[in-house]
């Protein structure tokens, strides 16, 4: 670290070209501290034919490591199978703090306990809201608990899940704070021509999931198609609840007025939506939910479910809320439909430019670097510590299992110290001499 410019690591399984909000915050706010004076690497699974390591825009350096995808790109939890693999990454490219992204991200919820490991400085940032009850949840919430104990500050994408991690993952609220999402409304602008078309195109993008909503908009499909023949519907992405969708077309013989667009890329995104009137939201659960921002910035009459921090994201002018059910969110449907119809609805142009002014990257970006001077100036941290509010929040069956594991995982990194020692010639040819020194000798002690 030189005049309060860090070496940060962006780590989680959810990244380009992958399609969604969470890897456009990642991307957007590692262009944003790179143009800040920051050096930023990406930590990330292999997708596809995309392994090893990629340059993006501005040099941004990407690592797409081998993990083996279980469940909607995300890795199998390991922990130890990666250990070796994120040290040498992380200590390689002299890292001074790692930012997680996504409690459902594997990865990310690993390298808590790799950087605690190493006595780095880390950041996690929470996108998602979680139950309490059901099996996902509650394995989820388990691993939080570890996790989070071993960072050093969390992030939240709204108040509500601020809250939600609070209570979930039993960390005080004081190390917790909300720095929302944003919209490069630059790249989301709507049409210079508003499409001639008496045709209304109801457009539907997030994976297709249960926690979506997908079962909701199932049920929608036959109903909205059969009362208005001029509308069609576009549905990009994909997931589990793909199949549930095409069995509803095939059954009421929709083909013509449901299209299933497949998953798009991130640069495809703004085409996809310029090309509908209404974009619709049904998830069941949600922390801020960037497509609806996004849709809003090109134009289009958002109707969403009235779930999560989604209320508290968009102007009321500029959104339908309705409740997470099938007839509230037809009632949604249909006024937007009438409004746009009578064209009363906000002007495409002038939503983009509100959007503008409510979210700006470079504010988060700004935010963020605050959060990173924060975590840089506390006391070093220590795996050590983490055993205490083990015990004293976590059940004794949690307690005996975390302690097991971390002292394994300590154990296997203080066996990598002495196998695998860092030496100076392995650090970066950019580095200063006196800095390699220091840093090599900071490492082994």
């Amino acid at each position: 670290m030189t005049d309060n410019r860090y070496r940060i690591c962006m780590i989680s399984d959810f990244f380009h070209p992958n399609t969604g909000g969470l890897e456009t915050h990642i991307y957007q706010l590692a262009q944003c501290l790179i143009q800040r004076g920051h050096s930023v690497v990406v930590l990330t699974h292999s997708y596809f034919d995309r392994a090893g390591i990629r340059y993006l825009t501005n040099g941004l350096k990407v690592y797409h490591i081998p993990l083996w995808i279980v469940y909607c790109e995300s890795g199998l939890p390991t922990l130890f199978c990666t250990a070796r693999l994120v040290r040498n990454i992380l200590l390689r490219e002299c890292v001074d703090i790692v930012h997680a992204h996504g409690a459902f991200s594997s990865l990310a919820l690993e390298a808590m306990v790799h950087t605690a490991c190493l006595n780095l400085r880390s950041v996690f940032t929470d996108h998602s809201l979680f139950g309490f009850s059901d099996v996902s949840a509650v394995i989820t919430n388990s691993l939080l608990k570890l996790c989070l104990h071993m960072c050093d500050h969390v992030i939240c994408v709204s108040e509500v899940g601020r809250m939600n991690t609070a209570l979930r993952a039993l960390v005080h609220p004081d190390r917790i704070c909300v720095i929302p999402n944003a919209v490069e409304t630059k790249c989301f602008q709507p049409l210079h021509k508003p499409r001639k078309s008496k045709q209304i195109v109801i457009i539907v993008l997030c994976r297709l999931m249960y926690r979506k909503g997908i079962d909701l908009l199932a049920d929608i499909l036959p109903t909205i198609s059969k009362k208005y023949p001029e509308v069609k519907f576009l549905i990009g992405g994909d997931g589990p609840k793909r199949v549930l969708l095409e069995e509803v077309r095939e059954v009421h013989k929709l083909q013509d007025r449901v299209h299933l667009v497949g998953t798009l890329k991130h640069h495809e995104v703004r085409d996809f939506l310029v090309k509908g009137d209404i974009f619709l939201n049904t998830s069941l659960t949600e922390a801020f939910c960037m497509a609806i921002v996004e849709a809003a910035s090109c134009g289009l009459q958002v109707v969403s479910t009235n779930v999560g921090g989604i209320p508290y994201v968009l102007p009321s002018d500029l959104i339908w809320l309705c409740n997470p059910s099938v007839d509230s969110l037809i009632d949604g449907l249909e006024s937007a439909i009438h409004a746009k119809k009578k064209s009363s609805n906000v002007k495409p142009w002038v939503a983009n430019q509100r959007i503008s002014n409510l979210y700006q990257w470079s504010s988060v970006s700004r935010e963020t670097e605050a959060v990173y001077h924060k975590v840089m100036a506390s006391e070093k941290p220590s795996i050590a510590k983490a055993f205490g509010p083990l015990f004293k929040k976590c059940s004794i069956f949690e307690s005996l299992f975390f302690s097991y594991i971390l002292s394994l995982i300590y154990v296997v990194y203080k066996f990598y110290d002495w196998c695998y020692p860092l030496k100076v010639d392995d650090l970066p040819w950019f580095m200063p001499t006196h800095e390699k020194l220091t840093r090599s000798r900071s490492k082994s002690e």
